[in-house]
């Protein structure tokens, strides 16, 4: 993409400001998403020393910076009040220090996500946007060496070849309707270099990995220590891993993100100011982003998000399936994506908020009860294909035990409800936790901790790990603080 020259904006705040440093050093990090939100989290502490400061004044100037005109975009999502969202772009470009991954055609993000930051709820979540998403494509105006292109039907990372960063921008904000405030990219040379700087990234390799697609990639089964060249192969490698699809990649991403959050937050990169400019140098050198995100902003994300924990740090892949017409393509789970996609436009998406109101509106009985002491019989009411035996498969990753599935007998009750019997409802309570709606009744014929769940038109899925009502059980979520920790063997 065009790059020109870093913005001043950023510098000469930051010299007229030093007092804003302790918020605006850890910023930098962005680009790498959970990373990114730990050195926020935690960097505030070291930025107020002299030492930071001169490394900030350096480190700021080597920020590329690009504008993007999003008024020629139209019409455009609303814009939440205090709410923060970031395209995060891994790209793939091959030239320069990049040029020794091979060739690629044109230009496309190999990783693309959108970082939702909401200081209010104190959280973050990282929405993950498959690279094989088929989508809408708008109109994008040819410019420089980017050809244009007309209105069509695509994959979602193909934006980028035609107009540059402003098309995948505009694309992004359409296919999703979440109001994107600011773009990042990361290239090969910049993330190797952030892992470097940390001094490498502990992982577990379940399988031996040999890849040649992936730099040559050659790991051994177990717990290791993986170079920034390592980690760039493991962060890209799909034919020599898994099944070789984009979403098990993805989920392998999520996972070492998490990681190197670990590393970040209890090594020694936010102890020692010198350590902090040298993490940061690796990475502001191989940066680009919009010239609206300047120094000022970056300190007041900063500064709001200053309190979040790792544990708040969620990452989302959009509900999808093969898409019908090529099986090497993915579409989007609808209305489940959307659903997903309205919850973040509009802040409504985890967050302590949500959490404590869990709490207070459970039952105390429930406290008393787990998931593993229930079983549940599940049955669909709808009319839905196969939608019992779905219900019945998140139950049991979530721990409760499934006694059966299938129709409901007689009449189908208006609201979706869980059965209990005479001494069943606490374990009712605890079920109705996770759902998004459920009203509980009790049926004389069930006993001990058996539960009925019927499914009704009102059915509305269940709430996710981020404790957020309205969005469907086939939106999973992940937190860094339990990836970070299953990454270890």
């Amino acid at each position: 993409m065009p790059r020109k020259r870093p913005s001043s904006r950023g510098s000469a705040r930051g010299h007229a400001a030093p007092k804003n440093l302790s918020r605006s050093l850890p910023a930098k990090k962005r680009l790498s998403p959970s990373a990114w939100i730990a050195v926020i989290t935690t960097g505030v502490v070291i930025g107020s020393s002299l030492t930071a400061y001169a490394a900030y004044v350096d480190i700021t100037g080597g920020i590329n910076r690009e504008n993007v005109d999003t008024d020629a975009f139209g019409d455009r999502p609303s814009k939440v009040e205090g709410v923060v969202n970031i395209m995060i772009i891994g790209s793939d470009k091959r030239d320069g220090a990049n040029a020794e991954y091979g060739e690629a055609e044109g230009e496309r993000p190999d990783t693309l996500a959108i970082a939702h930051i909401s200081p209010e709820k104190k959280s973050a979540t990282i929405v993950n946007l498959p690279r094989d998403s088929i989508v809408q494509l708008p109109a994008c105006k040819k410019t420089g060496d980017y050809p244009g292109s007309e209105p069509q039907q695509g994959m979602i990372n193909s934006a980028m070849s035609y107009g540059g960063v402003s098309c995948q921008w505009d694309t992004v904000e359409k296919a999703t309707n979440i109001r994107i405030d600011h773009f990042v990219s990361l290239d090969f040379t910049g993330f190797k270099g952030m892992v470097d700087a940390l001094g490498g990234v502990d992982m577990c390799i379940p399988h031996p990995i040999h890849d040649p697609k992936a730099g040559n990639l050659e790991l051994d089964a177990g717990e290791q220590t993986l170079t920034g060249e390592e980690a760039l192969g493991y962060v890209r490698s799909r034919k020599g891993q898994g099944d070789g699809s984009d979403l098990m990649r993805i989920d392998r991403q999520q996972d070492f993100m998490a990681a190197m959050a670990q590393k970040v937050m209890s090594g020694d990169t936010l102890k020692s100011p010198s350590n902090l400019y040298s993490f940061l140098n690796e990475v502001t050198s191989s940066i680009t982003s919009d010239d609206e995100l300047t120094v000022d902003t970056m300190a007041d994300i900063a500064i709001a998000m200053r309190e979040v924990d790792l544990k708040d740090v969620n990452f989302v892949t959009v509900p999808n399936h093969p898409w019908e017409q090529n099986k090497n393509r993915v579409a989007w789970d609808e209305p489940d994506a959307q659903q997903l996609f309205q919850a973040i436009a509009t802040d409504e998406y985890g967050g302590d908020d949500d959490k404590d109101k869990q709490d207070d509106d459970s039952g105390d009985d429930a406290k008393d009860v787990d998931p593993g002491d229930v079983s549940v019989e599940v049955l669909n009411g709808i009319g839905t294909a196969n939608l019992a035996n779905q219900v019945s498969g998140i139950l049991t990753e979530r721990g409760f035990g499934v006694s059966g599935t299938g129709n409901p007998q007689g009449m189908v009750p208006e609201a979706s409800t869980v059965y209990y019997g005479p001494d069943g409802k606490a374990a009712a309570e605890l079920l109705a936790q996770e759902l998004t709606n459920a009203t509980l009744a009790e049926d004389p014929s069930l006993s001990g901790n058996s539960v009925r769940l019927v499914m009704s038109g009102d059915w509305r899925g269940f709430k996710t790990a981020g404790g957020t009502g309205g969005v469907p059980g086939s939106v999973k979520s992940k937190n860094a603080a339990d990836s970070s920790k299953e990454s270890a063997c």
